[in-house]
């Protein structure tokens, strides 16, 4: 069965940029759970293009990556993540969903179980920035964030991204 896949195209709010090219995008079911999850997803990531991975969590905080998208693969547990800024919709994730957050698009974690254990990684292997989500940081942001080229394949499918995902 073919997972359900979301897409949230999140608009400037002020205080988070977002990003005008391309959508969030949710991915249900479509990571491997159980065993060695961790692993698995990481490696299910680094068969499409995307590695510099990292196990953890998810920040409490609104914050964005002005120089990179990166994906997020939830191995075990459950979390409530806002997207977009504190105005933004907040979607709940377990574990085997995966969520594609463009350059610009503001994640923060509202509520997760204990185990939570989470899988990041960048296309192509690059390095992220941090950007905490203030009118200050946006301004400098925005530019940077028009410099990043959409990504060649999707971190989960492993398909090159279709014009229809991208935000018009």
């Amino acid at each position: 069965m073919a997972p359900t896949i979301e897409l949230l195209t999140l608009a400037d709010d002020g205080l988070v940029p977002n990003n005008p090219r391309m959508p969030a995008r949710t991915y249900r079911g479509a990571l491997p759970v159980g065993g060695d999850a961790e692993r698995r997803i990481e490696a299910h990531f680094a068969r499409h293009g995307w590695s510099n991975a990292w196990v953890n969590g998810i920040y409490p905080f609104h914050h964005y990556h002005a120089t990179v998208h990166e994906v997020l693969g939830i191995a075990r547990g459950s979390v409530r993540v806002q997207l977009g800024g504190p105005s933004g919709p907040v979607v709940e994730l377990r574990a085997g969903d995966g969520v594609l957050i463009p350059a610009g698009v503001g994640h923060c974690r509202i509520e997760a179980s204990n185990d939570l254990s989470v899988v990041g990684a960048y296309p192509g292997g690059a390095d992220w920035d941090l950007v905490r989500a203030t009118v200050e940081a946006r301004a400098d942001a925005i530019a940077r964030i028009a410099r990043v080229s959409l990504p060649e394949t999707d971190p989960v499918l492993g398909d090159p991204l279709a014009d229809a995902m991208r935000a018009s």
